[in-house]
């Protein structure tokens, strides 16, 4: 009867291709002021004068306001969710966040004014009269130049632009070990910025309801319960006077995680000036004003014995943070180091990380936060190690690998693996993408003109964490008499299909058919408390408090059950929906006990999984690259995934799908780029920030090859970003194979056809 390891269609698709979404712009009302924001062009500026001219006088005008009167009120700033050791070894520094520009901007597009008007063509004509006259100072943009002697300060009441760090694993034994090795590789690795670049830009529609004293927020985000107390404390009001109401969302990817200004703005001035509210963002403001990620630089010492043994890991990241501290900031850059040693036994590891402020927009969570960056470190490295010293990529990696036998395994950098086989993974891999196979296909390949290059990445990350005490989730299951069953998870959906899956968990639990349950999520006031989705936790998370939240049914009705069957409660099993009498075929359906009870029936759960989970695989990446022109093209790629248990194998491979993509666009051409000397944004459309076509894609093979996890009671361990966490590594490895048979690269991301051209150019005029 289970639904579990079934593949099913979407049961949301039907809604959502009709047309029949509620986005956030979908809830926008004739009656309901428009916001604008009126946003610095500088990157470094004190804001001297702001002349209003005749903007006030505008027909339609209705306000404009700026942080004093957001401060007059008592409205504060944000505040990061964690903090770390300062770089003097003191406390983190933590520049104040308001939500609208202080006196001073620190960022090319930090909002200063806020403009409120009857429509968006008024609100625009009205920051058309208004004239802000700035003091430009100088930028700096990267962490090279942020550290550099006498850099300009991005805050000034800080002594120079250190944020935190951050210190893991054990520095003496690696130095230990450093010194008794054969072999040191050393190489540094540039990690490109990149922004999520979601269908739908960020909106929202607020209002301030004066007889209940609550504030409403509806938008798209996978967090509602997670930006409600952010939002709090910016605006000094306890967290229930907040409900934040989740619509259907076109992209999320981490970046939507996040509570931001322009939410702390709106919600104040829907009190203030008691209207209905919608904001919008343009493509620009998207660029601009949305929360990046992923930049750093990573300098790292990988030591091996004469027979490729490796003895130590040393790595030293140092993170571009932006100009401000957002609640996640920190997060991805820290969070997720322990995955810096992979899938591999590595006697001594030690990890620091620097976190630098720039006058750039600040960084957040996107699509696997700081997983893909720990696995690009270790599996560029290998591949590095393996030209250097003439040892075969993949038996290095063989001979490293941790054995299923050696499971649960402390790695010595944080995280303890609880289950996985990454050599059958690994074996699984070479044979589908026939590797054996792939020098005479590089043969091929240059017999007509073109460089072949193939690349191995071996991701490991941690799911639904934290390890220990995962975060915990909120559901509430109700069943009544009339078979109707109504679910509520504090899991916000925003695209991975929680409807059906959801549905599959619960029917595999209790019975009851599919299509009669009805999911009620993202939503605060039904669900109070809950963390949300992100972190591929949702499986493990939400899908541990539904199988908790049904055991709890079957136990209420056990009685009624025996009733109903004339028997003891202790000579009831039950299976596949039914209560069966132990030793005959006398059974009762759990929805005909419902039925009988003639009354609803209802529990609820709000905690956690046991642990964390391991979620690991195998990518193998093919590209070929035309040296007239540096084009590199994407000829296979193929995925083995060890996701624990699959709920639905074709929402699985919709995941993985997406994952990778987002992953190759990194890759291969997407960048935020600023002016290193203005700290203007040249990356400020589609023109200029190339996103990947459905003709860069090829066709992915995705083959599931689970080990279970103990760690819930599903045996799942999470899927929505190990596409991600493996692409950037696999497809950088590729690019490079197929240089290096040029006596090109090694090159950093994303690899661009000028990127590759030059390199390969480069080599061409090297002697020799």
């Amino acid at each position: 009867m289970s639904r579990i390891g079934k593949s099913q269609l979407r049961f949301e698709d039907d809604r959502l291709l009709r047309g029949d979404g509620r986005f956030s712009n979908d809830l926008v009302a004739s009656s309901d002021a428009i916001l604008v924001f009126l946003r610095s062009p500088y990157a470094a500026a004190t804001i001297t004068n702001i002349d209003y001219g005749t903007a006030r006088s505008i027909p339609g005008f209705i306000a404009v306001f700026d942080w004093r009167d957001m401060q007059a009120s008592g409205v504060g700033s944000f505040v990061p969710r964690a903090a770390f050791s300062g770089p003097d070894g003191g406390a983190m520094r933590i520049p104040p966040f308001t939500p609208l520009a202080n006196g001073a901007v620190h960022y090319c597009g930090e909002p200063i004014l806020g403009v409120l008007a009857e429509d968006l063509a008024t609100a625009e004509m009205i920051c058309e009269h208004i004239t802000i006259s700035f003091d430009g100072h100088q930028a700096v943009t990267t962490v090279d130049q942020a550290l550099s002697a006498n850099a300009p300060r991005v805050w000034d009441i800080f002594p120079d632009n250190r944020c935190f760090r951050l210190e893991k694993g054990d520095a003496d034994k690696v130095r230990g070990q450093m010194a008794r090795a054969a072999h040191v590789v050393e190489h540094q690795l540039k990690i490109s910025r990149v922004t999520a670049a979601a269908i739908e830009p960020r909106a929202m529609r607020v209002w301030f309801d004066t007889e209940s004293d609550k504030y409403r927020l509806e938008t798209g985000t996978q967090t509602p319960n997670r930006i409600r107390p952010d939002l709090a404390k910016v605006l000094g009001v306890p967290t229930d006077q907040i409900e934040v109401v989740a619509c259907d969302c076109g992209g999320s990817f981490g970046m939507k995680n996040n509570a931001f200004p322009e939410y702390a703005v709106g919600l104040w001035a829907a009190r203030r000036y008691r209207r209905t509210i919608s904001w919008r963002a343009s493509r620009l403001e998207s660029f601009m004003a949305d929360s990046h990620a992923r930049e750093q630089i990573a300098d790292v010492k990988l030591a091996l014995d004469e027979t490729g043994q490796f003895l130590a890991l040393d790595v030293a990241i140092t993170a571009n943070l932006g100009a401000h501290l957002g609640p996640a900031t920190i997060h991805p850059v820290v969070g997720n180091i322990g995955g810096v040693v992979g899938v591999y036994s590595i006697p001594a590891s030690h990890v620091t990380v620097d976190g630098v402020f720039s006058h750039t927009q600040s960084m957040a969570p996107y699509r696997g936060a700081g997983r893909p960056e720990a696995t690009y470190i270790i599996e560029r490295m290998i591949d590095i190690a393996a030209v250097q010293l003439g040892f075969d990529r993949v038996a290095l990696r063989r001979a490293n690998m941790i054995k299923p036998a050696q499971m649960p395994f402390h790695t010595g950098l944080i995280f303890t693996y609880d289950s996985g086989d990454f050599p059958a993974v690994l074996d699984t891999a070479l044979a589908a993408a026939d590797y054996s196979g792939f020098e005479k296909r590089r043969r091929i390949s240059a017999e007509n003109g073109f460089y072949r290059g193939l690349g191995v990445a071996n991701p490991i990350e941690i799911a639904g964490g934290p390890g220990k005490k995962p975060h915990s989730e909120f559901a509430r299951v109700t069943v009544c008499p009339t078979g109707a069953v109504t679910l509520v998870s504090g899991s916000s959906d925003s695209g991975q299909g929680h409807l059906t899956t959801l549905r599959q968990i619960l029917h595999s639990q209790i019975g009851v058919a599919p299509e009669d349950i009805d999911l009620v999520a993202g939503d605060t006031r039904s669900a109070p408390t809950g963390t949300g989705t992100f972190g591929s936790r949702t499986v493990a998370a939400a899908g541990t408090s539904v199988v908790r939240c049904a055991a709890t049914l079957i136990d209420k009705m056990r009685a009624d059950a025996a009733r109903l069957l004339n028997a003891d409660i202790a000579q009831l099993s039950f299976e596949d929906g039914y209560y069966q009498l132990v030793g005959t075929n006398r059974s009762v359906g759990f929805l005909d006990v419902v039925k009988a009870h003639a009354a609803p029936v209802s529990a609820e759960f709000d905690g956690g999984a046991d642990d964390a989970t391991f979620p690991n695989g195998c990518h193998i990446c093919e590209v070929q690259i035309d040296p007239t022109t540096g084009a590199v093209e994407i000829c296979s790629y193929l995925v083995v995934d060890d996701v624990g248990t699959v709920i639905n194998p074709l929402l699985l491979e919709g995941q993985i799908a997406g994952g990778i993509a987002q992953g190759l666009g990194q890759a291969l051409m997407e960048q935020v780029v600023y002016d290193p000397e203005s700290g203007q944004l040249v990356s400020g459309s589609f023109t200029d920030y190339a996103m990947p076509r459905a003709s860069d894609m090829p066709r992915f093979s995705v083959i599931s090859q689970p080990t279970l996890t103990a760690s819930n009671p599903l045996g799942a361990k999470g899927a929505g970003e190990a596409g991600t966490v493996g692409a950037l590594a696999a497809v950088m490895n590729a690019v490079c194979d197929a240089l290096a048979t040029a006596g090109a690269g090694p090159i950093d991301m994303p690899a661009t056809a000028c990127a590759v051209w030059s390199a390969l150019n480069k080599a061409s005029q090297t002697p020799g």
